[in-house]
């Protein structure tokens, strides 16, 4: 099956079946690690990536359910030019071993673009899906209110 995607901005074709995961297309094929494996059942978030801007768990949409723009990690800044959900993780030194860092970021970006002033219990309950084995969620929290500040100020 012949599939056009548009991923972080860029155009690509892929060659492959249509059940393939998105998670698979974008590491293997893509060559976008950013996205992580960590269960394959949509129960960790380590794969959330947005698909015209809602999080979602890239191991359980096939290839051919893809119905929009993809955008990765990789696609919402670069170490010179991080977006305010990346500068905020990095003030707050949320991560520890970090694997599950890009989809804890991806779910947080989703929660700011729709509510910019998230409650703590909006903050937990967005990000409710989203597991970290080293406990890093009062970092998480605090970094999602500073992302929060630094929006408001742009």
């Amino acid at each position: 099956m012949s599939t056009h995607l548009t991923i972080n901005g860029k155009s690509h074709q892929v060659e492959l079946p249509g059940d393939v995961p998105l998670l698979w297309v974008l590491r293997d094929e893509i060559g976008l690690t950013g996205t992580k494996f960590g269960c394959g059942v949509a129960s960790c978030g380590a794969c959330t990536v947005h698909i015209d801007g809602e999080a979602v768990r890239s191991c359980q949409v096939q290839l051919s359910d893809v119905w929009g723009k993809v955008t990765t990690i990789e696609g919402v800044g670069t170490p010179d030019a991080m977006a305010a959900i990346q500068e905020a993780w990095v003030e707050t030194q949320v991560a520890q071993c970090g694997y599950c860092q890009s989809g804890q970021i991806m779910q947080a970006a989703a929660l700011l673009a729709e509510n910019p002033n998230p409650t703590d219990a909006d903050i937990d309950d967005a990000m409710l899906g989203n597991l970290c084995r080293c406990g890093t969620y009062p970092r998480i929290r605090a970094a999602i209110h500073t992302a929060a500040g630094k929006m408001k100020e742009a």
